[in-house]
């Protein structure tokens, strides 16, 4: 297991090329909460994670002959991305393996740093088998995301920044995958602040970690989930370690609850941030955890790299559910004028047509019948309770699809 020192070691190595990310106090959930929550924002870290911090300071380590031979990683995206980065800040040949659903945007993203991307498997753990072998036969150095010492290391550089902000907080909320986030900021924090406690928070479809901490032993569990930076499904061993020495709570959130506090945190802070980042801020949002004896508390964001298909569907999804977006489906008089009538009650209502769509000839209505798919901004719950009055009040015939 590193020591304190090593992770000073590692902020000696990341000095040239480290963005030291803001710890910022969140003021909304905060005043919602009665407590001091600080977010520290690793999306806004060059290559748009935390991970930049582990990968970089494992190959700023490796020996003139090593680095001869090219470095190889296997990622969701964000550690490919950073040792993407590294690989060319160093001049290495990198090869990267990535999942075959990794989003576009952090394939690109490794590829605009000049690594070779390799696309093998469904999950992390698919790619990582591929990779292993890859390297080996090839005589390459692999980069593990997370078993290794100064990835580890280097991750608990957060850790500094969050003693050295003077802020004495009494938890620390942090994602949790592979465990080596956690392992290196947890090593940090528990040294100088030991009273200070670490919360881990797991997707619940990946929960292959938290249920090696609660029972012991490595586990395989199949992962689902929107988080694909924290998709992990077989623990470590070494990681598990760390976890059973430093983390004082396991908790986790489901897909649900991590969509809202992505768009919880684009709309009230400003901030872009993905499914494994969002994790802590979810756990706060959908109280999983007995805040009585805390005050300050850091929450750890631990990546920005979202896919852009997916942040849009969490907008829908989020508008939908917040009653300030409208899906009807109505059935009227396939008829001059008809719809012309429809459209009044919408525009007298104040509410505004997005999209609509006319069909005559679906059999699931009557020849004679249209069904016309309408989509509405509306203005909340009310709002959305006055619109159905009033079309059942002028005898339509409707569902409401969202």
């Amino acid at each position: 297991m590193i020591n304190f020192s090593q992770i000073e070691s590692a902020k000696d190595n990341l000095a040239k090329v480290l963005s030291k990310t803001p710890l910022s106090l969140a003021s909304k959930i905060s005043k919602d909460l009665g407590k001091n929550i600080y977010l520290k924002k690793e999306n806004l870290q060059n290559t748009g994670s935390f991970k930049l911090r582990g990968a970089f300071n494992r190959i700023s380590n490796l020996k003139s002959d090593e680095r001869k031979k090219g470095v190889v990683a296997a990622s969701a995206g964000n550690h490919a991305q950073g040792v993407a980065f590294s690989g060319q800040y160093y001049n290495i040949p990198t090869t990267i393996v990535m999942p075959e659903n990794t989003p576009l945007t952090k394939v690109n993203g490794v590829k605009s740093y000049g690594a070779e991307v390799i696309l093998h498997g469904l999950l992390y753990d698919d790619a990582y088998k591929f990779a292993i072998q890859y390297a080996k036969e090839r005589d390459n150095i692999f980069i593990h995301p997370f078993e290794d010492d100064e990835v580890i290391a280097g991750q608990g550089t957060i850790g500094l920044e969050i003693l050295e902000s003077g802020i004495q907080f009494d938890a620390i909320i942090i994602p949790i995958g592979g465990g080596g986030l956690i392992s290196g900021v947890a090593t940090a924090i528990k040294e100088k602040s030991p009273n200070t406690k670490i919360i881990a928070v797991a997707s619940a479809g990946a929960v292959a970690l938290k249920t090696a901490f609660l029972t012991g032993k490595k586990c395989s569990i199949p992962v689902k989930t929107i988080a694909d930076g924290i998709a992990v499904r077989d623990s470590s061993d070494i990681t598990l370690k760390y976890m059973k020495k430093y983390v004082d709570e396991v908790v986790e959130v489901d897909d649900e609850e991590i969509a809202g506090a992505i768009l919880y945190l684009l709309e009230n802070q400003k901030i872009i941030v993905e499914g494994a980042g969002a994790v802590g801020v979810a756990s706060l949002l959908y109280k999983k955890l007995d805040l009585t004896e805390y005050q300050n508390i850091a929450v750890i964001v631990s990546g920005g790299n979202i896919d852009v298909t997916m942040l849009s569907v969490i907008i829908e999804k989020g508008l939908i559910k917040s009653d300030r977006k409208m899906k009807l489906l109505v059935t009227l008089i396939d008829k001059n004028g008809s719809l012309m009538e429809l459209t009044k009650i919408f525009n007298n209502l104040n509410a505004n047509i997005v999209q609509i769509d006319y069909d005559r000839t679906s059999i699931s209505i009557s020849y004679g019948d249209a069904n016309v798919s309408i989509d509405l901004e509306i203005k909340g719950k009310p709002h959305r309770q006055e619109i159905e009055k009033e079309l059942a009040k002028q005898g339509y015939k409707f569902q409401i699809l969202g």
